[in-house]
C-alpha cells in the first residue's frame, strides 16, 4: 500500500494557470485592431470573421461593398489559425512555451504592420488589402492560441457567444448567474478597444496597431512568467509530497537490516557459551 502511494506521489503534477486577465487584455487588443480594419482598411474585420462573411455575402449580391479586403482577411485568418493549431497540436493544455512564442509572433506581426502603415501608407486598395491580411493573420494565430489556453467565454476575437451566455444565464433567462462578471468584462473590453482604436486612428492608424502590439507582447511575456512560476510551485509541491514517503521507506529498510539478537533465547545463549 505504501509502495502504491509512493508511486502515485512520484507522478509529475503540472499546474497551469488560467490567465483570465491576460485573455481579457487580448480582447481589448482585438477591439483596437478591428477598429483600424473597419475605419482604414475598407471595412475589414481582422478578428471578427462573422462580419467579413456577412460583408462578402452582401458584396456578392451587388450591394456595392468592398470585396477584396474582407476576402483576403478571411483567408489569412484561417491560415493563421491553422498554423497555430499545427504548432499546438502536441502541446499540453493551458499555457506553454509554444503559446508564448505564438503570441510573441502575433505582437511582432503587428509591429511590422504598424511600421508598414507609417512608411508605405494606405493609398491604394492593394496596399490596404495587404495590411488587412497581415492583421487577420495575426488575429487568426491569437484566436487559435486563446482557444488552446481555454479560458471560458473569452475567445479574444468575438463576443457573440459571450453575449449569448450572458443573456441566457441572466435573471431574465435561466437565472444561473454563472460567469456574468467575466462575460460582461469581455464585452466591455472589446468595446473599449474599439473606442481606443478609433481615437488613435484620428492621429494615425499605425499608432493604433502599435498600441495593440504592445498589449499582445506584454501578454506574451506575463503569461510566460505566470506559467513558469506555476510549474516551479508544482515542482516544489511534488518534492514535498515524495520526501516523507522516501524517508519512511529508508527507515523501514534500516530496521529490516538490523541484527535480531533479541530473538535468541537465553537457553541457547548459555549453550553457545559453554560450548
Amino acid at each position: 500500500m505504501n509502495g502504491l502511494a509512493t508511486r502515485v506521489s512520484d507522478r509529475p503534477v503540472r499546474r497551469r494557470a488560467t490567465p483570465l486577465g491576460l485573455m481579457l487584455a487580448l480582447t481589448f487588443a482585438t477591439g483596437v485592431v478591428d477598429a483600424v480594419g473597419y475605419l482604414r482598411l475598407d471595412q475589414v474585420f481582422a478578428g471578427n470573421m462573422t462580419g467579413n462573411v456577412v460583408i462578402l455575402g452582401m458584396a456578392a449580391a451587388g450591394a456595392g461593398l468592398p470585396l477584396l479586403g474582407p476576402a483576403v482577411a478571411l483567408v489569412f485568418f484561417l491560415v493563421g489559425a491553422a498554423a497555430a493549431g499545427r504548432v499546438l497540436r502536441t502541446a499540453a493544455p493551458g499555457w506553454s512555451r509554444r503559446c508564448t512564442g505564438l503570441l510573441g509572433g502575433v505582437g511582432l506581426v503587428l509591429v511590422v504592420t504598424a511600421l508598414g502603415m507609417a512608411v508605405v501608407g494606405l493609398d491604394s486598395p492593394g496596399i490596404r488589402a495587404v495590411m488587412a491580411s497581415s492583421l487577420a493573420l495575426a488575429m487568426g494565430v491569437q484566436a487559435a492560441t486563446a482557444r488552446h489556453i481555454g479560458v471560458k467565454d473569452v475567445t479574444t476575437v468575438v463576443v457573440t457567444s459571450t453575449l449569448t451566455g450572458l443573456a441566457a444565464d441572466s435573471r431574465l433567462g435561466a437565472a444561473r448567474g454563472q460567469g456574468a462578471l467575466r462575460r460582461s468584462t469581455a464585452v466591455a473590453l472589446i468595446v473599449a478597444g474599439a473606442v481606443a482604436g478609433a481615437a488613435l486612428c484620428q492621429v494615425h492608424e499605425g499608432l493604433a496597431v502599435a498600441a495593440a502590439a504592445v498589449v499582445v507582447l506584454a501578454v506574451s511575456g506575463l503569461g510566460h512568467v505566470s506559467a513558469r512560476s506555476a510549474d516551479q510551485a508544482a515542482a516544489v509541491t511534488n518534492s514535498s509530497a515524495t520526501a516523507p514517503s522516501t524517508a519512511r521507506a529508508g527507515s523501514g529498510a534500516h530496521r529490516g537490516s538490523a541484527p535480531r539478537t533479541a530473538d535468541i533465547s537465553p537457553t541457547r545463549q548459555r549453550q553457545e557459551g559453554t560450548s
